[in-house]
C-alpha cells in the first residue's frame, strides 16, 4: 500500500495542469485535480479562445466594408452584443465540458475545489478534506495587474470582464501596450466603440522588432484607434454611468469604460507556499523552478504562468506534459524554451519567431535584413488603406535565419510554418530554394533577394 492517499496532485484546471493530470494517468499514477473556479484555466475559459472568438466576429465590419469593391451590395448591417456574448458563453461551456470529460477519461479525479499546501506532501480543501500526494504539480497560472493603486481604481476592468460586459461601450479607455490591451483595442474598434489606448512607454508591443511595432500603430490609427504613448492613468472618476479619465499628461478623457491591460501577474497568493517551502524567484515574482520545472522542494513542481517564464498556453502545456513523461514515465524530457512562435491577434495581426533585429544585432557580428512592405492584393479591390509586413533576420556570416516576423492579414498562421522551418535552422539560402507559391503574401517570405539592410560590428581589437 503506498503512504499517499494519490501519486500527484496538481493544483489548476488550466491547459497545462490537465495536460500533466492526463498524460501521468496514462501512465498509472493515481491523479487528483483541483480547480477551484471552471475546468480550462485562463485560456479556454477568460483568455485566447473567447478572445479569438471575439476577435473572428470583430472582423466581420471589416469584411462588410471590403465586400463593395468586389461587387457587393449588402443592406446595412446591425450588431448585437449580447448575442456575441450568449454565443461565446455557449461555447465555451461546451469546451469547459470536454477538458473536465478527457481528465476523468484518463482516470484522474476532479476535485472543484481550492487547494492549499499545509506542508510538502499535504493538501488541505475548502471541502475540509486533506489528501497527501507523493508529488505536486502547480499550475494555477496567472492574474490580471492593475499594477499601482490610484484614485477609482475599483471602476476600472480587466479583461476577465471584457468577456462579460452588459452592452459593447461606446467609448472606451484602455491602459496598456502588449498583446491583450491591443487585441482588445481591435476587438472593440471593430464592433464600433471609440476606443483610446494609453501606454507608458514611446511605443507599443515592447519587446517586439521595431518594424513591428511602427507597422502595428501606423494600422491601428488608420483605422481609427487613438494611441497615447509616454502617459498613464492617474485618476479615474465615475459621473453616473460615464468615466473620465486622467492622464500624467494632465488632459483627461471621457468614456463608458475604462481597462486595464498592463500586464498579469503570477497566482501565487494564499497557496501555503511558505508552508511547503516553495521559493519565489525574486526577479519575477514567479514559483522558482530549475530546468525540469522543480521547485526548491524536490517533490513539488511548477508549470505554466505562474512560474512566469515564457507565458503562452503551448508552453504551458509542452511544460506540462515534460514533467508527467519526466516523472512518472522515467523518459526525461526538458522544455526547449527557446525559438518559440507567437502571435497578437491584433489587427492587424502580428506572428513572430526568433530573434528581433536590435536581438540579433547584439549576439552576431553580420547581420542581413530582408523586408518586404506592400499592399495586399485584397486592398487592391476593397481601396482599403492598408499594407503588410514581412521581415527576415538573418546571420550573415552562415545564412541562418534567425528570425520572422509577419504583420498583416493570417500572419499567426504563416508563422506557425516558418517557425518549423527557424527552429530547424533553415538558411536563408534554403528559403531562396523553395518555390513560391502564388498569388500569397506568403511568397514574398521566399522571394526576397537582395538585403534592405546590412550591418557588420566591427571586431574589438
Amino acid at each position: 500500500m503506498t503512504e499517499f492517499d494519490v501519486d500527484l496532485f496538481v493544483i489548476g484546471g488550466g491547459s497545462g495542469g490537465v495536460r500533466a493530470a492526463r498524460i501521468a494517468a496514462g501512465y498509472g499514477a493515481k491523479v487528483m485535480v483541483a480547480e477551484e473556479y471552471r475546468m480550462g484555466g485562463t485560456c479556454v475559459i477568460r483568455g485566447c479562445v473567447p478572445k479569438k472568438l471575439f476577435v473572428i466576429g470583430s472582423h466581420v465590419k471589416h469584411e462588410l466594408e471590403d465586400a463593395k469593391g468586389f461587387g457587393w451590395t449588402i443592406p446595412p448591417a446591425s450588431f448585437d452584443w449580447p448575442t456575441l456574448v450568449a454565443n461565446k458563453d455557449k461555447e465555451i461551456a461546451r469546451l469547459e465540458g470536454i477538458y473536465a470529460a478527457n481528465v476523468e477519461k484518463s482516470g484522474a479525479r476532479i476535485a472543484k475545489t481550492r487547494a492549499v499546501l499545509e506542508d510538502a506532501h499535504t493538501l488541505r480543501l475548502t471541502t475540509g478534506e486533506k489528501v497527501t500526494a507523493k508529488y505536486i504539480l502547480i499550475a494555477t497560472g496567472g492574474a490580471p495587474n492593475h499594477g499601482r493603486e490610484i484614485p477609482g481604481i475599483e471602476h476600472v476592468i480587466s479583461s476577465n470582464e471584457a468577456f462579460h460586459l452588459a452592452e459593447l461601450p461606446k467609448r472606451i479607455v484602455i491602459q496598456g501596450g502588449g498583446y491583450i490591451a491591443l487585441e482588445f483595442a481591435g476587438i472593440f474598434a471593430g464592433y464600433g466603440s471609440d476606443v483610446t489606448v494609453i501606454y507608458r512607454g514611446d511605443n507599443i508591443l515592447r519587446g517586439f522588432d521595431e518594424d513591428v511595432r511602427k507597422h502595428v500603430r501606423t494600422e491601428m490609427e488608420k483605422q481609427g484607434i487613438t494611441i497615447l504613448t509616454g502617459c498613464t492613468i492617474d485618476k479615474v472618476e465615475k459621473h453616473g454611468s460615464e468615466f473620465t479619465t486622467h492622464l500624467s499628461s494632465g488632459s483627461s478623457i471621457a468614456s463608458d469604460k475604462v481597462m486595464f491591460a498592463i500586464g498579469r501577474h503570477p497566482n501565487v497568493a494564499n497557496l501555503g507556499l511558505e508552508k511547503a517551502g516553495v521559493a519565489i524567484n525574486p526577479k519575477n515574482g514567479g514559483i522558482a523552478v530549475d530546468d525540469w520545472s522543480k521547485t526548491s522542494v524536490d517533490n513539488i513542481y511548477a508549470i505554466g504562468d505562474v512560474t512566469h517564464r515564457i507565458n503562452l498556453t503551448p508552453v504551458a502545456i509542452r511544460e506540462g506534459h515534460a514533467f508527467a513523461d519526466t516523472v512518472f514515465g522515467k523518459r526525461p524530457v526538458q522544455v526547449d524554451h527557446g525559438t518559440i512562435p507567437t502571435a497578437v491577434f491584433s489587427q492587424p495581426e502580428v506572428g513572430t519567431v526568433g530573434l528581433t533585429e536590435t536581438e540579433a544585432r547584439a549576439q552576431f557580428s553580420h547581420v542581413d535584413i530582408y523586408k518586404a512592405d506592400f499592399r495586399p492584393i485584397k486592398a487592391t479591390m476593397s481601396g482599403r488603406d492598408t499594407r503588410v509586413l514581412m521581415k527576415l533576420i538573418v546571420d550573415g556570416a552562415t545564412d541562418r535565419v534567425l528570425g520572422c516576423h509577419i504583420v498583416g492579414e493570417a500572419a499567426a498562421e504563416i508563422v506557425q510554418a516558418v517557425a518549423i522551418a527557424v527552429k530547424m535552422k533553415a538558411t536563408k539560402a534554403d528559403f531562396d530554394a523553395t518555390v513560391a507559391l502564388h498569388p500569397t503574401a506568403a511568397e514574398e517570405l521566399v522571394t526576397m533577394r537582395t538585403p534592405t539592410a546590412r550591418y557588420v560590428r566591427e571586431a574589438a581589437e
